[in-house]
């Protein structure tokens, strides 16, 4: 909501439906007419009580289709940082807004998946072939499309960095607009929290790629400072999560339906919400990506974990880990199925040794594995192949819907 006076506005209206039409139409010179008219406003996170007013405009204005879009706006309907607020009785006006419960549809949008961004580039047709997982056909494109998954890791599915690639082809210009929407985060992580709780986020978010970088991935609190603890970073965490920009996924040393309910608090893995964004944390080139060096090895498959991560979210499934008390085995992800648990693997290379799968397998023997790499599209026995840009398959593989 850039209306100044708009914004000004909404800080003392009264929330009846009439008056906020009244002020919009107003302020902007449009006629709104309720059935004809689509509302959207913008960065309603920037007036929070416009968030409240929309409870209203849905009881006295059934028939006014409103859309609002908002950056950070998981912080505009949480509480954010108010646990750590000694003096959260006394909060503001603007702090009392409240969110229309039940009023509202609320949907998040991530960053475009690998899918979306072929269709974004040109390649509609490797993507709908992909879709129907018509493997004989692609076999023959397989290179290729690793290639695309390669120059995905570099792009992310940031919509202005797509776009960037899109028109230009060009990866440094690619890289000059993420290293500006991680300016803009830094900015707004400034402008949205507390000063006392500023330098724990800013910690934690930039802890994340050296963290993805250790052979054991577990988020270490004492990588940050010596002596860091749990408790004195968990309003940090949840301020990160309510912003949208990371994700989180839990271990679970007994790996039984349903998942959740064995999720170990306090033990997980912490990615940021986009690859094309890590690679730009952590200048990550181009040159080192696409010419197939070891850059998967010496940062230890962090890339293609945060890819695989991001698949399996934009396919609505929530994924565990496992790593088992006293044992090195790890399995990067666990997908809970209508029936079962399944363990699947990211591979970064053609190497295919599976240790981890083997000792999941000895112990809980389940229906199959799931592999991700390089590697074509095979089933075997025990194991199932997907190649990288396959994932989307995996719904239907282990009988999740997808969303």
């Amino acid at each position: 909501m850039k209306n100044e006076s708009l914004r000004a506005r909404f800080d003392t209206l009264n929330l009846d439906s009439d008056t906020v039409i009244d002020v919009i139409q107003l302020a902007t010179g449009k006629r709104i007419v309720p059935g004809r008219t689509l509302l959207l406003i913008d960065e309603i996170q920037e007036a929070p009580r416009a968030l409240t007013a929309l409870k209203f405009l849905k009881e006295e204005k059934p028939e006014l289709a409103v859309m609002v879009a908002g950056s950070l706006l998981g912080l505009a309907v949480k509480r954010d940082d108010e646990e750590e607020d000694q003096d959260a009785a006394e909060k503001s006006d603007e702090r009392k807004a409240s969110y229309p419960v039940g009023t509202v549809d609320y949907l998040d949008v991530a960053p475009m998946s690998f899918e979306e961004f072929l269709w974004a580039i040109g390649e509609e047709m490797k993507a709908e072939y992909i879709a129907a997982e018509k493997w004989s056909a692609i076999e023959g494109f397989h290179e290729a499309l690793i290639d695309l998954v390669r120059r995905y890791y570099l792009v992310g599915g940031m919509p202005e960095a797509v776009k960037t690639y899109a028109e230009t082809r060009d990866f440094s210009e690619v890289r000059k607009v993420q290293k500006r929407i991680l300016r803009d985060y830094d900015e707004d992580f400034a402008k949205h929290a507390k000063p006392r709780l500023l330098a724990k986020i800013r910690l934690m978010w930039e802890s994340i790629p050296a963290q993805l970088a250790k052979e054991n991935k577990k988020f270490i609190y004492t990588a940050l400072r010596t002596g860091a603890r749990a408790r004195e970073y968990e309003i940090a965490l949840a301020w990160l999560l309510d912003a949208g920009v990371v994700h989180t996924v839990a271990n679970v040393s007994t790996p039984k339906m349903p998942l959740k309910s064995y999720e170990e608090f306090g033990n997980f893995k912490l990615y940021v919400h986009d690859v094309g964004l890590l690679a730009a944390m952590c200048d990550v080139s181009s040159s080192i990506l696409l010419d197939k060096t070891d850059v998967f090895t010496t940062f230890n498959g962090a890339l293609v974990e945060q890819y695989v991560l991001e698949e399996l979210v934009s396919l609505g499934i929530k994924p565990y880990y496992w790593s088992p008390d006293n044992a090195r085995a790890e399995i990067e992800f666990l997908v809970q199925g209508d029936r079962e648990i399944y363990p699947l693997e990211a591979k970064a290379d053609t190497n295919l040794r599976a240790a981890s799968l083997k000792s999941y397998y000895d112990r809980y023997a389940p229906s199959f594995e799931i592999r991700v790499s390089m590697q074509k599209r095979t089933s075997g026995s025990r194991i199932e192949d997907i190649p990288l840009y396959g994932i989307p398959s995996i719904s239907r593989l282990v009988g999740v819907c997808g969303v």
